[in-house]
């Protein structure tokens, strides 16, 4: 990653916070994963489990890496929606905690396709090119999360 090349820079800033703990972020990724993993688990769907546990683990990496543009672009990485102020700060109701297994996949679509758009969408916006650069590798593997959804 470029990511020692971006400095401060409050318009991308801007662009880029909700990815991180807004209501459809990384952060909601990473615990709704999770939760689905570990209730498909003890239901003894093991391959579906481990594949949630996968893309979990994938989405804190992303988390990490949002995280730490924004601590570039000049802001501490709070856990809201509009660091770097500290306000509205993450809700786990943002998680999605569906029971039943189609549901969650429904559920997990869904939440990989509005990823993959918002972050084409903040493509469009960034000016930045070590920045959009970043964001063109999270979104390239959020649509191969898709793709994997998608065959099950």
């Amino acid at each position: 990653m470029v990511l020692e090349s971006v400095g401060e820079d409050m318009k991308t800033l801007r662009i880029v916070t909700k990815a991180y703990a807004g209501r459809e972020g990384e952060l909601t990724s990473v615990l709704q994963y999770v939760y689905q993993s570990i209730v498909l688990g003890q239901r003894g769907e093991r391959e579906l489990s481990m594949l949630l546990q996968r893309i979990a683990s994938e989405e804190m990496r992303h988390l990490q890496i949002v995280g730490s543009l924004i601590t570039r672009l000049g802001a501490p990485p709070l856990f809201t929606a509009c660091p770097p102020y500290p306000v509205g700060y993450y809700s786990a109701s943002c998680v999605n905690y569906a029971k039943e297994t189609e549901e969650m996949l429904a559920a997990d679509v869904a939440s990989e396709e509005n990823s993959v758009k918002a972050y084409a969408g903040m493509l469009k916006e960034i000016e930045n090119p070590a920045a959009a650069e970043i964001i063109l590798a999270v979104m390239k593997e959020e649509e191969e999360h898709l793709r994997l959804l998608r065959r099950h």
